[in-house]
């Protein structure tokens, strides 16, 4: 069973550098914003398989270094974390959630309801597409 809880923000470094930047070192996976975001991890026998930080500007949430570990990727839970957070964005009044998505995953994104803006760009090595999806806060809902 998989549960997915809030988080200090160091503990999403381990898995933040061993799935998505393997050839950096773990102090440098601290991101100055870390302090000013909400950090999420799904948990599975007690340990943490996937982390996902999320960052609010008004109505507007960006969430940044989503890594679920390989040992049980493909399994939902990714997925499940998308929810999550998407969810999280809703009740808290976000219009809109985005990301800087690999290239490799935008397919996943999409499945998600996620739409292209258009708008790629690369950065360490990595080519990037920003993907985008509007809400409707829970709080504009009748």
């Amino acid at each position: 069973m998989i549960y997915i809880e809030q988080i200090r923000p160091e503990l999403t470094w381990r898995l933040r550098q061993r799935i998505l930047y393997p050839e950096q070192k773990l102090y440098e996976m601290e991101m100055e914003e870390d302090n000013n975001g909400l950090h999420f991890a799904a948990f599975k026998d007690n340990a943490i398989v996937g982390v996902i930080s999320l960052f609010a500007k008004g109505h507007d949430y960006q969430f940044r270094k989503f890594a679920v570990d390989d040992s049980v990727q493909n399994m939902g839970i990714g997925r499940q974390m998308l929810d999550h957070i998407t969810q999280f964005a809703q009740t808290n009044g976000a219009k809109r959630l985005w990301c800087n998505a690999r290239v490799t995953a935008i397919g996943f994104y999409l499945k998600a309801g996620f739409g292209h803006t258009g708008q790629f760009f690369s950065r360490h090595g990595f080519d990037y597409e920003i993907l985008e999806k509007q809400l409707i806060p829970y709080s504009a809902r009748q």
